[in-house]
This record gives structure tokens, C-alpha cells and sequence, in this order.
């Protein structure tokens, strides 16, 4: 089974969309849509070091994503701007960089559109343990942190009066997130990650009433514009990473139709004569 490229893409992809979904629903509810565009320009900051100090690419990646995040945090305590405009500066600097960083490296030929907008079809046997095993540790340092983060999402004052620490459960979420991007980069690219993040967990939000089931549904939908697009992509003959983001806009926009309308309030209704 593992002999097939094709194969080998899908189940590459079913993980990360797996993995992807519940944070995803977080960055929707914490409105940190932006916080995940810098991360992933800041991956290409990641792949260029790691061409130029010959390390893993996907240590690399995490390790500058990470310490992005630490500078945000360090940032918004001590500096006068406001939090998009330091995810801008950090976003669009570190993007910057890390082509000049690129281009500096006259002695190798990279492909850029590759990271830029993924490669699925390349990924190895080795890839795919580190996305399910990378990706298994962060659901379940996620399924340990998900309440505190959850009421620190709803209200950090309250959060703090329970006496829990907001600020240490928004610091491991913001690691998490750096993990799944530096293990999904290969599959959309860091210019596409964050619509692979946000764009299934904004499907599943018009069909779930609570939010556990917001972050089941978002993976189901997640692993359907995986298949989906690939399977386009391979009649098509057109890129495999947008293709998949183009399936999961194509998934948002059914939900958005009469149809699915009236499907969601007939079950949100069912459940309510239950409960």
C-alpha cells in the first residue's frame, strides 16, 4: 500500500487535517486567523536556515515558528503596538528574510513553489511518521490543556479567578500550533496552511451546537477536502496543495447553501428535542 505515491498523499493528508481541526477551531474562536498566516510565513524563515545550516526542515521550521511566538508574547508585554500590527511586522519581515536568506544561496537549486504551495505527492513513508506522530502529541497535549484554553477563550478574567494561568495555556497553544505547521508544511505550503486550518473549522461551525462536535466535524470535513482535492488534482492534472483548498472552500460554500440551511436547523432541532 505504501509502494503507491497517491496512497501515501492521502494518508499524509487525513492525518494533518485530523490534527488540524481542533486547533483550527480555536484560531476561529480566538480570532487569531492573522497569528497563523505569520507562523507560516515564518516557515519559510525555517526552510531557508535549514538549507543553510543542513538541518531537519521540519525541526527547523518548528524552532523558528516557536520562537516567533515567544517574540510575539515578548513583544505585546513590552512594546506600544497593537497585536496586528506586530503579527504584521513579524509576518511580513520574516517572509523576507528568509527569500533574501534564499537567494543568498547561490550554490543550491531549490523549489520554491514546493514549500511555498506543497508537494503531497513527495511525501515518504518517513514523512508520515512524523506527521501521526507529531501530530498524535499534539491532540493529546491539546486534550490535556482544552478546558483551561477553552475558558481562557471565553473569558480570561474568569479563567484567571478559577485560578488557572491563561497566559501559560495561550503559550503551549501557540507551540502547538508551530508543531502542525512545521508538520503540514509539505502538504499546502506555507501560504496555504492557514486555509486548511481555518476554512473546515468555519465549515463545521454552521453544523454543530457545541464545541467538541465543532472540532469532529471539522476534521471530517478537513479529510473530505483532502480526498476530494486530491483526487481532483490527480484528474485535473492541477496543483495537488491549492486543489485541496480549493475542495474545502468548495465544502464551505455547500454549507452556505438553502439546502444545508435547512438540514443544520432540522438537526440542531432533533437535538433539542432530545436534550
Amino acid at each position: 500500500m505504501f509502494d503507491d505515491f497517491f496512497t501515501r498523499a492521502i494518508i499524509a493528508g487525513v492525518g494533518v487535517a485530523i490534527v488540524a481541526a481542533p486547533l483550527g477551531c480555536l484560531v476561529i474562536w480566538r480570532r487569531l486567523a492573522y497569528f497563523g498566516d505569520t507562523l507560516s510565513h515564518a516557515a519559510l524563515l525555517g526552510v531557508a536556515l535549514a538549507f543553510l545550516l543542513q538541518v531537519n526542515i521540519t525541526l527547523a521550521v518548528f524552532v523558528v515558528c516557536a520562537l516567533v511566538a515567544l517574540a510575539l508574547v515578548g513583544l505585546q508585554r513590552h512594546a506600544t503596538l497593537s497585536s496586528d500590527s506586530l503579527l504584521g511586522l513579524l509576518a511580513h519581515s520574516s517572509l523576507a528574510l528568509g527569500l533574501v536568506v534564499l537567494a543568498s544561496m547561490t550554490w543550491l537549486r531549490i523549489d520554491l513553489m514546493g514549500f511555498l504551495f506543497g508537494d503531497i505527492l513527495s511525501v515518504s513513508i518517513v514523512d508520515i511518521g512524523i506527521i501521526y506522530l507529531g501530530g498524535a502529541a499534539v491532540l493529546v497535549v491539546l486534550a490535556v490543556i482544552w478546558k483551561p484554553l477553552f475558558a481562557a477563550t471565553v473569558n480570561r478574567e474568569l479563567a484567571e479567578a478559577e485560578g488557572q494561568n491563561p497566559d501559560r495555556t495561550n503559550l503551549i497553544f501557540m507551540l502547538l500550533m508551530a508543531v502542525v505547521i512545521a508538520i503540514s508544511m509539505k502538504i499546502v505550503g506555507v501560504l496555504l496552511i492557514t486555509a486548511l486550518l481555518i476554512i473546515p473549522a468555519a465549515t463545521a461551525r454552521r453544523f454543530s451546537t457545541g464545541p467538541e462536535q465543532m472540532a469532529v466535524i471539522a476534521a471530517i470535513v478537513g479529510v473530505a477536502a483532502v480526498v476530494s482535492g486530491l483526487f481532483g488534482s490527480l484528474k485535473w492534472d492541477t496543483p495537488s496543495g491549492p486543489s485541496i483548498v480549493v475542495a474545502a472552500l468548495a465544502l464551505f460554500l455547500v454549507s452556505l447553501s438553502p439546502v444545508a440551511g435547512i438540514i443544520i436547523n432540522l438537526s440542531k432541532r432533533s437535538l433539542g428535542e432530545k436534550l
